[in-house]
């Protein structure tokens, strides 16, 4: 029995072992970042052959005369370029290998299209998540099944990421900034009817593993996370709140979500508020974990890296930021998908993730196809499968650097339905008094408090 006992030991270590041998690099690897080679987070530094995707520069963008410091949220176009082609339902079929699902969007609706513009590579980071990411090449590892991660710095923990779990892990812990707060509004869009206003409010992003002031490893148990939004409209959701705190332990802490209801005047614990529950900001034609195209626990999902390929993605997406490139409503003027007036896609490289349902979990989705932007696993696409393998389902994220801050963000989300002809933008910020800003002091952790959700502390 002992003997028996020894070996299913000794089995437990070498498990490990293969795990911690998959999360870290070698130093000479690790040495390899920011070099000639790869960027500093793994990314590789060369365009292509053909010149369509330029070397990455590191040297950031900067924001243009027209930008208003005192309404950060309007964030005007800083490059000013044309499209260099438009993609049809009369000319998709040549471009199929870099738009994958999106074809059936070609076929479904003929009047589709895609502005094709110049590729911009200008997502910077601060020193400290540079030196924190070098640091996690060789020191962090994701264990437990990989749903929690130890030994990490506030970085991007995976910097050469050798499965299909840690390229998710860089998505779901990619630098942002430290603080972000701002105002938008998420819309429903039928195919036979006027749009539906689903929320307005005031939202606030805090990411606690990268705060600055933290030296060292995080504890296992860090916040990735937190997330506060307060509704404004419509009347019956104005003074509803709710917040999301999302740790790096997804296995023993896991999500925790809560919900003020005015009418009730107190504060709710909502374990749903994750998986496939319907996403309140979409109106429930979105999953909350669609959110960010993925956006939760890896838990239900055996995720396969597929490898890297060139896609048209949404990128530098300044218009829907910009109400004068974008009027207010206009996003929201077409049927069944965007505006493609209000769109633009760019030509990147990509991280293909292909998630495939566990046995025994239940989830709308049976399999998932996800791209991740190598630059910095925030801009991105998925394709979302019915379990009879049926596509069902486009999200994407309207993606833009920063320029009065380090970092970029990619919190608008739109959903397509390709069954009913609905489509989502959850997070629009072309509107007016909207948009995303980095706040000039620090947000509170009191902010975070479920208790102040009520004004009781």
């Amino acid at each position: 029995m002992n003997m028996i006992k020894n070996i299913a030991g000794l089995l437990s270590l070498v498990a490990v072992g293969v795990t911690i041998a998959h999360a870290a690099v070698s130093a000479e690897e690790a040495a390899q970042l920011g070099g000639p080679v790869y960027t500093v987070i793994g990314a590789e530094r060369a365009g292509n052959k053909e010149g369509t995707i330029p070397e990455y520069t590191g040297k950031g963008v900067k924001p243009p005369p027209s930008w208003d410091p005192k309404n950060p949220g309007q964030r005007p176009d800083p490059y000013g370029d044309k499209p260099l082609f438009t993609i049809t339902a009369a000319n998709a079929a040549q471009y199929a290998d870099k738009l994958d699902g999106m074809i059936e969007v070609f076929k479904r609706y003929p009047n589709f299209r895609m502005d094709v513009y110049p590729t911009h590579r200008d997502y910077v980071l601060p020193q400290y998540v540079i030196d924190n990411t070098k640091q996690n090449a060789t020191e962090c590892r994701a264990e437990n099944d990989e749903l929690t991660l130890k030994g990490c710095y506030g970085g991007f923990p995976f910097p050469f990421p050798k499965n299909g779990k840690q390229v998710m892990w860089n998505h779901l812990v990619s630098y942002n900034t430290y603080n972000l707060a701002g105002v938008g509004e998420s819309w429903l869009i039928p195919p036979n009817a006027a749009p539906v206003l689903a929320e307005r409010g005031h939202y606030f992003n805090n990411y606690p593993a990268f705060d600055p002031t933290k030296k060292g490893p995080l504890p296992s148990d860090v916040i990735y996370l937190r997330f506060l939004g307060k509704a404004d409209a419509p009347a019956r959701l104005s003074g509803s709140q709710t917040m999301i705190i999302d740790p790096m332990d997804q296995l023993n802490l896991g999500r925790r979500a809560f919900v003020y209801l005015t009418g009730r005047r107190w504060v709710k614990l909502a374990a749903d508020l994750a998986y496939d529950t319907p996403n309140p900001y979409s109106g429930g034609s979105a999953t909350m974990d669609d959110m960010r195209v993925f956006y939760g626990a890896l838990d239900r999902w055996n995720f396969e890296l597929v490898g890297k390929k060139e896609k048209f993605i949404h990128y530098s997406n300044f218009a829907t930021t910009d109400m004068k490139a974008c009027p207010a409503g206009n996003i929201r003027a077409t049927k069944n998908f965007p505006n493609p007036d209000c769109v633009r896609w760019e030509l990147h490289r990509v991280w293909v993730v292909k998630a495939t349902l566990k046995a025994g979990f239940h989830h709308t989705y049976g399999k998932r196809i996800m791209y991740w932007d190598e630059d910095g696993f925030i801009a991105g696409q998925g394709e979302n499968y019915n379990p009879a393998g049926k596509l069902v389902r486009i999200s994407n994220n309207f993606y833009y650097p920063m320029y009065d801050s380090d970092g970029a963000y990619g919190g608008t989300n739109t959903f397509m339905d390709l069954e009913t002809g609905i489509w989502v933008i959850a997070g629009d910020t072309s509107c007016e008094g909207c948009g995303w800003y980095v706040p000039a002091e620090r947000l509170p952790d009191s902010l975070f408090d479920p208790n102040g959700m009520s004004g009781v502390r």
